[in-house]
């Protein structure tokens, strides 16, 4: 027999709820949970999906989400009624996997942060990941890891958890983009602007850490911009706010700039991205380093707006330039601001089409959770 008995599984996957009245849109682990929960909703083999909360905050009525769609219970009340705890955005402790193992229950780290760079800078940088309190789980029965952290992270994911990292598929819905974006104008999507001769570029990496940061995506638009001057009406650096009070290196460089220097340039604080690309943006730069998929691309090719990336996972996706390519960029910035406007309904069709891989219900992403979730099956809880 090589598949599980059709609509056996009960699966949990964990998350981490601060507040009672917590919105799922207020980070993207909460959304990957629920695109997870949303996707195994298509295997065969699975009779159920719930949210699991491993923190003390109460379920109630107050969450603002449909929990008949998304069904949520704390631990306690979901330790007896899952057959599989995929363990994602909360950690259960030694005690909790122990009463799932003597139930038979099998227990999956699902990992899709870049862990082992957010290791790397919170000891080099002190940023207190952890302390001196870490808990890695020793009894995990599977390691599921994202693409995009493979191949800087497999092997510490392994290695501490003791088990080989597997890689899941990658999963995104609309869902949230659409919601968020229901009160501005076209629904927040990618319309011309007529009349305008320039373009306003946005740049909107989080600049937490090395993984995800503005300079490249600056250096490009500088490039554009000494290219075809009057074809850059502006630039907003989102998530810039802090770097430009309190980084004395960062406003050195930057003062360098044609941009900066002829007030086409602003930093500024954090955004909500839906709003921001409706009201601020007809172009987005990016660069990433490490984690060449991620939602922000998605967000933003859905829309229909011109994504300049470098995301060798996704090239397909906006418009690719190679690694660290500077000029390459800039290239794809000045082809974007030309032309685009020429087709972008075409462009938005076909980004949709090219993002339809990664859907909840695509064959493959179904068929690629079925055959996890067959494997897992097929071994005794450790």
């Amino acid at each position: 027999m090589n598949k599980l008995p059709e609509k056996s599984l009960r699966i949990g996957i964990t998350i981490g709820l601060h507040h009672a009245n917590e919105s799922l849109w207020s980070n993207g682990i909460k959304q990957n949970a629920v695109y997870l929960a949303e996707a195994l909703k298509y295997c065969p083999s699975v009779k159920s999906v719930c949210l699991v909360n491993t923190t003390a905050v109460p379920i109630t009525s107050e969450l603002p989400w449909d929990l008949k769609r998304w069904p949520t219970f704390s631990f306690d009340m979901a330790k007896d009624n899952v057959d599989v705890l995929i363990e994602l955005g909360g950690q259960i402790d030694a005690q909790q996997t122990d009463y799932l193992k003597r139930r038979g229950t099998h227990v999956v780290s699902y990992c899709c942060g870049f862990e082992y760079v957010h290791a790397m800078q919170s000891i080099i940088f002190g940023r207190g990941m952890w302390g001196s309190n870490i808990f890695i789980n020793q009894r995990y029965d599977a390691v599921w890891m994202i693409p995009q952290v493979e191949n800087i992270s497999k092997h510490y994911f392994s290695t501490f958890r003791r088990r080989p990292a597997e890689v899941a598929p990658f999963v995104w819905d609309p869902m949230f983009v659409r919601k968020r974006a229901q009160a501005f104008k076209e629904h927040g999507e990618y319309r011309p602007r007529k009349g305008v001769k320039g373009k306003r570029i946005s740049i909107m990496e989080p600049n937490n850490d090395v993984v995800k940061f503005c300079l490249y995506p600056v250096l490009i638009t500088e490039e554009a911009f000494r290219e075809q001057p009057d074809s850059i009406e502006f630039l907003h650096v989102t998530n810039a706010e802090r770097l430009a009070k309190e980084s004395p290196e960062f406003v050195s460089l930057m003062l360098q700039l044609d941009l900066v220097q002829n007030n086409k340039a602003a930093f500024v604080a954090r955004f909500d991205t839906p709003q921001f690309l409706s009201e601020m943006t007809d172009v987005v730069v990016s660069h990433q380093w490490e984690n060449a998929l991620n939602y922000f691309y998605f967000d933003v090719a859905w829309q229909g707006y011109p994504l300049i990336h470098n995301a060798d996972l996704c090239p397909e996706l906006g418009y690719y330039y190679d690694k660290n390519d500077v000029v390459a960029g800039k290239n794809q910035l000045i082809h974007a601001i030309n032309t685009h406007d020429d087709h972008w309904q075409e462009y938005t069709k076909r980004q949709r089409e090219i993002i339809g891989k990664y859907l909840p219900g695509n064959a493959d992403v179904t068929a690629g959770y079925e055959r996890l979730l067959f494997n897992l099956r097929q071994q005794d809880p450790i």
